[in-house]
């Protein structure tokens, strides 16, 4: 559990999920109601239905940025499409800032998706014959902004993507990187409250994705939005995630925080999952610190409680004496060792050890 917390508890969440189940076949209600809501992936395929999602509950608060992973047809996608309602859910509840989304008539669901709601998926869907700077104007047109408004807002997310000076390029004229800047600039042009990406960088090469994850994080640090990002890439979800929701056949084996789902696997698949992933990649310096003693002289480094020890560990491992560890506002709140680093970097992974980070 981290040193350092956020309270929700007198916090309303912005998304919220209720015993969420969507089933594809023929009248799925009626099987639904005939299993008590106890469903078994495998007996539905045998009786001619899909499950895409299976009990699914859990809440998103603002800021967050919550990765669902899983492999292909584990039900991640269907997922955010049942809470962006792009597909109808078969049963359970929505809620989005506390409003019955499943209850919203298409009126209601059109001003929520235009006021609320950015969408970016894998393909990036940008129109041809428009500019840069048009395809990011283009939903703001729609929502009824002037010419003149639209075309600045639009210069605006233009700069924030870093695609200056190809306002006026077309879509075959960028790389693909490029276009899917082109699609998050223009999902953001509304200013949704919830972005919801469906493997937005899936289709781009290596270099270029890591890039867009870069941007990505930057973009998140200036926005603060509240994110439901899928993606079936482990290492993607570690490096992006606040939490992660790991899906299998439609339910929710775990939804945690990276490490403790590296740490602490709730089942055996989520095991088997995380088992080759290094640990200093998802333990954060808080992780491995000490309480500081009064006399103890500290090594002139620093470093922030909620850095990665992957990111740290080579400067901390350079000096000579303990490291001391900063909190959000620069105090020195703890101590890290060398020998603390080098336990996570080179020891054994025991049971026991788990349990004491």
């Amino acid at each position: 559990m981290s040193l350092i917390t956020k309270s929700k508890s007198s916090e309303q969440a912005v998304i919220k999920c209720e015993s969420l189940y969507k089933i594809f076949g023929d009248n799925p209600e009626l099987m639904l109601k005939k299993s008590l809501d106890s469903v078994n992936a495998k007996e539905f395929q045998d009786a001619g239905y899909v499950v895409g999602v299976n009990n699914a509950s859990f809440e998103v608060y603002k800021g967050d940025m919550l990765v669902v992973m899983g492999l292909s047809g584990s039900g991640k996608s269907t997922l955010l499409r049942c809470i962006s309602r792009l597909t109808e859910a078969t049963s359970g509840k929505i809620f989005i800032d506390g409003e019955d989304l499943l209850s919203m008539n298409n009126k209601q669901l059109i001003e929520l998706r235009r006021n609320k709601m950015g969408m970016v998926f894998q393909s990036f869907a940008l129109l041809p014959h428009k500019t840069v700077l048009e395809n990011i104007a283009f939903p703001l047109q729609v929502k009824g902004s002037s010419t003149e408004d639209s075309i600045k807002k639009s210069m605006e997310m233009v700069e924030l993507v870093g695609l200056s000076g190809r306002e006026n390029y077309f879509p075959r004229q960028l790389s693909g990187g490029q276009q899917q800047r082109v699609g998050i600039a223009r999902s953001l042009a509304v200013e949704p409250d919830i972005w919801f990406l469906d493997e937005p960088f899936s289709a781009l090469d290596p270099l270029i994705r890591k890039e867009m994850q870069d941007e990505f994080l930057r973009l998140q640090s200036i926005l603060n939005k509240t994110i439901l990002f899928v993606t079936h890439d482990f290492d993607e979800a570690l490096k992006l995630a606040d939490r992660i929701a790991i899906m299998k056949d439609g339910i929710i084996e775990q939804l945690d925080t990276p490490a403790n789902i590296v740490l602490n696997p709730a089942t055996e698949y989520v095991r088997k999952f995380t088992e080759d992933v290094p640990r200093e990649k998802v333990l954060k310096i808080e992780s491995v610190m000490d309480p500081l003693k009064k006399s103890e002289k500290l090594s002139n480094l620093k470093v922030p409680y909620d850095a990665l020890i992957e990111d740290v560990a080579e400067d901390v491992l350079s000096q000579s004496k303990p490291v001391g560890v900063l909190d959000g506002n620069q105090k020195v709140i703890g101590v890290v060792y060398s020998s603390k680093v080098i336990s996570v970097l080179f020891g054994k992974r025991t049971s026991n050890e788990n349990k004491n980070m």
